[in-house]
């Protein structure tokens, strides 16, 4: 245990995040000005550099597209440093990822917006009314969340609690190699289908739905790890529905439209009212 510590907090120690932020900054500002600039290149040379399928091109909002990819990457490598903090941490910013993922939908979206009164109801524009209104409901679901969250009574920790604490750090670090190799598998994949595959884009979410696949296998092991350490129906019942709530986050990748917005906000009211009901349990008994 006390080597996992050890490796723990050299991992994540202050330098090493305060360097990933830094290089994370540099990237999303190098990132934003090149596909400015490219931008800028395929409409004033009329040269196709991007897939004839997507928008990414089609106007400079679209650009904030990428800044945004390399701030979702920072915030993933968060939520894996918070993951041995505990168990509503972890899942508190799985929801701030969902939103700002939603965000960057909406920037992605907003170049094919039609101001033109016989198509103001169309399809595209209906469903980026849905973000909009889906990002403000997740934005206050989330307070709420970490409101709850605040006023739970906190238990004092004793040496099973810090042992079980270990096992997460564990979990923690065996994720950082795994969080890299995503980012290189999809990067690549993502230049391969919008550079030089022809055809429509294809989901450029596929990094987000690897990093929750295996976000919830890694909560299912903490959850199975738990039952060594607690012996209370409460918090058993609480981090099993953080797990639905996050299976629910991770459907709405897969579906499409109103009824991914729909599986993201029932993921996240439904992790709410989970750690509502374990706030009762908690002041109650």
């Amino acid at each position: 245990m006390n080597r996992i510590e050890t490796l723990h907090s050299n991992v994540f120690s202050q330098k090493n995040v305060e360097l990933f932020e830094k290089n994370i900054m540099f990237l999303a500002v190098g990132g934003f000005i090149i596909h400015l600039l490219l931008i800028f290149y395929e409409n004033y040379y009329s040269v196709d550099i991007f897939s004839s399928k997507t928008n990414l091109s089609s106007n400079p909002i679209s650009a904030l597209y990428t800044p945004f990819t390399f701030i979702l990457i920072y915030e993933a490598f968060l939520l894996i440093h918070y993951l041995p903090r505990s168990f509503t941490t972890s899942v508190a910013k799985e929801y701030e990822i969902i939103s700002l993922v939603l965000i960057r939908k909406i920037f992605k979206d907003i170049p094919e917006l039609s101001l033109d009164s016989a198509t103001i109801l169309s399809s595209n524009n209906l469903q980026l009314l849905y973000d909009l209104l889906a990002v403000i409901v997740i934005f206050y679901l989330i307070y709420l969340f970490k409101k709850t969250w605040v006023n739970i009574p906190k238990r004092k920790t004793n040496k099973s609690l810090n042992k079980f604490i270990s096992y997460k750090k564990l979990m923690s670090i065996l994720l950082v190699p795994t969080l890299i190799s995503l980012c290189f598998i999809n990067f690549y994949e993502w230049v391969i289908t919008v550079f030089i595959a022809e055809g429509d884009v294809a989901n450029l979410n596929g990094f987000f739905i690897d990093f929750f696949t295996i976000l919830i296998l890694v909560d299912v092991f903490i959850l199975l790890i738990s039952f060594q350490f607690t012996e209370r129906y409460s918090q058993l019942i609480r981090n099993t529905g953080f797990i639905i709530s996050t299976i629910l986050l991770r459907l709405s990748f897969s579906a499409e439209g109103l009824y991914s917005i729909l599986l993201l906000i029932l993921g996240v009211v439904f992790g709410l009212i989970i750690l509502r009901i374990y706030k009762l349990a908690e002041e109650t008994y």
